[in-house]
C-alpha cells in the first residue's frame, strides 16, 4: 500500500491553490473511530491580494496594511477512513463517510449564504474543487477541508459532555434560533434531491442513481430510520420499561408510539421545517470569555427537520438541570413541563420568529418539542443515556400519559378522522 499522505502535506497543496503557505501544522485530535485527523494550520499569504482576503476572512480587523507576512490560523479537517471492503454495507461507516461529504458541502456552499449575524467558520478550500489542480493527483481517495480557526474570536470550548453556565445557554439558544430562521431560505423545495438514510442512499448509488444531493434529507444521526437495529434491540430488551411502551403496537397491526413519532418529525416540506445542526452539545461549540456569544461546528449530520430535534439534546446533555426544573433535587417520576423549561422554550421560539411572517403557534410548538424529547429518548434508551436523563425519563414519561398528546399524534398519522 502507498505511505499515507501527511496532514502538513496534504494542507500544503491546497492552500498552494490559494496563495498561502503553511508554516506549522499540528495534530490537535483524531476524529471517531480513526477516520482521520483534525490539525491546527498556521499559515502566511505569499502575494498581497491574498493577505488582504485573509485579514478579511480572519477578521484581523487591527492590522492596516497589506504585509503578506501576516500569519492566519487555519482548521484542517482530514478524512483518511480505515480499510472498508468496496460495496460494504456497514451503516456505520457509511453514515460517517457521507457525513463529511455534507460537511463539506455545507461549508463551501451553504454557509456563506447564511445571515452575517450567524457565526460560523469561514471555507477556504476542500477537495471537492480539486480537479485539475496542482498535486490533486497526490489527494486521490482523502476527503479534507480547510476553514479558519474559530479560536481567536471564540477562545472558550465548550469541552466534552459538559454543562454550559447560564449565559451561555441563552447564548446558544440565541444562536439556534438565528441559525433555524437563516436557513429558512435556503431550504430546497424537492426533497428527493437530498441524501437518504445511509443504507438506502447506498442502494440508490450503487445502482447508479446519484441523485441525492449534499445535505441529509432527514438531520441528526439518532433518526429512526437510520437507528433500526439499535430499535430492534429496544423492542426485545425485557429489562428496560421502555422497551413496551415505545415499540410495542398500538394496535393490531398498526404502529408503535415511536414509529409515529419518528413520522411526525420526518421532514415532508412544512412551513416551520428548516435545517437542523444535527448534533447540538457543548463539545460542538466555541465561546467568547464572557459566554455572551457562541459558534458552533462539526456539521456532519446537518439536514431537514424541526428546529426542537436540535434543542432536545440541547436540553438534556448541555443545560443546567436546576435551568430545567426546581425539581433536580427530588426528581418525581413523571414531570410536566417546569417554569424554567418554558422560559427557555419561549426565548428561542420568539427569537426563530423575529423579522418574519412566519406562524409557528406555540401549541404546535410544544406538542412537537414533546415528541422530539420522546424521540430522542428512544434513541437514548437503545444506545446509553447521558446526561440530564432523569428530567428526560421523567418528562416523557409525563408526556406519554398525557391523552391530549397521544390523541394528537394519532392525529398526526391520519388515524383519527
Amino acid at each position: 500500500m502507498p505511505k499515507p499522505i501527511a496532514a502538513e502535506r496534504v494542507a500544503s497543496i491546497m492552500l498552494s491553490w490559494h496563495s498561502l503557505e503553511v508554516i506549522s501544522c499540528r495534530n490537535l485530535q483524531s476524529l471517531w473511530a480513526g477516520y482521520g485527523h483534525i490539525c491546527e494550520v498556521t499559515v502566511r499569504a505569499t502575494t498581497n491580494a491574498a493577505a488582504s482576503r485573509m485579514r478579511r476572512i480572519c477578521r484581523h480587523d487591527t492590522q492596516k496594511s497589506d504585509d503578506p507576512a501576516d500569519t492566519f490560523a487555519l482548521i484542517l479537517k482530514l478524512i483518511s477512513p480505515p480499510p472498508i471492503a468496496p460495496g460494504s454495507k456497514d451503516e456505520g461507516h457509511l453514515r460517517k463517510m457521507m457525513s463529511y461529504e455534507v460537511e463539506q458541502y455545507f461549508y463551501s456552499t451553504l454557509a456563506p449564504r447564511l445571515d452575517s449575524d450567524v457565526p460560523m467558520a469561514h471555507c477556504i478550500t476542500t477537495t471537492q474543487d480539486m480537479s485539475g489542480k496542482p498535486g490533486a493527483e497526490l489527494l486521490k481517495g482523502l476527503t479534507a477541508t480547510i476553514m479558519t480557526d474559530l479560536r481567536p474570536q471564540y477562545p472558550v470550548a465548550g469541552e466534552k459532555r459538559s454543562e454550559l453556565n447560564e449565559t451561555q445557554v441563552y447564548s446558544t439558544l440565541d444562536w439556534l434560533s438565528t441559525f433555524h430562521r437563516s436557513t429558512w431560505s435556503l431550504l430546497p423545495t424537492d426533497l428527493p434531491e437530498l441524501l437518504l438514510p445511509p443504507l438506502e442512499e447506498a442502494a440508490r448509488r450503487q445502482k447508479g442513481d446519484r441523485s441525492g444531493k449534499a445535505m441529509w434529507l432527514n438531520g441528526g444521526y439518532t433518526y429512526l430510520a437510520t437507528r433500526r437495529k439499535e430499535y430492534a434491540s429496544l423492542a426485545h430488551d425485557r429489562d428496560s420499561e421502555w422497551s413496551s411502551s415505545l415499540c410495542k403496537p398500538t394496535g393490531p397491526g398498526g404502529p408503535s408510539t415511536a414509529e409515529m413519532v419518528a413520522n411526525v418529525l420526518t421532514p415532508r416540506n412544512r412551513e416551520v421545517e428548516t435545517y437542523i445542526h444535527g448534533d447540538v452539545k457543548s463539545e460542538n461549540l466555541f465561546t467568547t470569555k464572557t459566554g455572551n456569544e457562541v459558534a458552533f461546528f462539526d456539521f456532519q449530520y446537518i439536514g431537514l427537520g424541526l428546529g426542537v430535534c436540535d434543542l432536545a439534546k440541547l436540553f438534556t446533555c448541555s443545560v443546567p438541570l436546576d435551568m430545567l426544573t426546581d425539581d433536580g433535587d427530588a426528581m418525581p417520576d413523571e414531570l410536566s413541563m417546569d417554569k424554567g423549561e418554558k422560559s427557555l422554550l419561549e426565548r428561542y421560539h420568539s427569537k426563530l420568529l423575529t423579522g418574519t411572517e412566519k406562524v409557528y403557534e406555540w401549541d404546535t410548538f410544544v406538542r412537537q418539542w414533546e415528541t422530539a424529547l420522546v424521540d430522542w429518548l428512544r434513541f437514548q434508551a437503545s444506545w446509553g443515556f447521558w446526561g440530564n436523563t432523569d428530567w428526560l425519563e421523567a418528562r416523557v414519561r409525563s408526556i406519554m400519559k398525557d391523552q391530549s398528546w397521544r390523541d394528537w399524534l394519532k392525529e398526526q398519522q391520519g388515524l383519527i378522522k
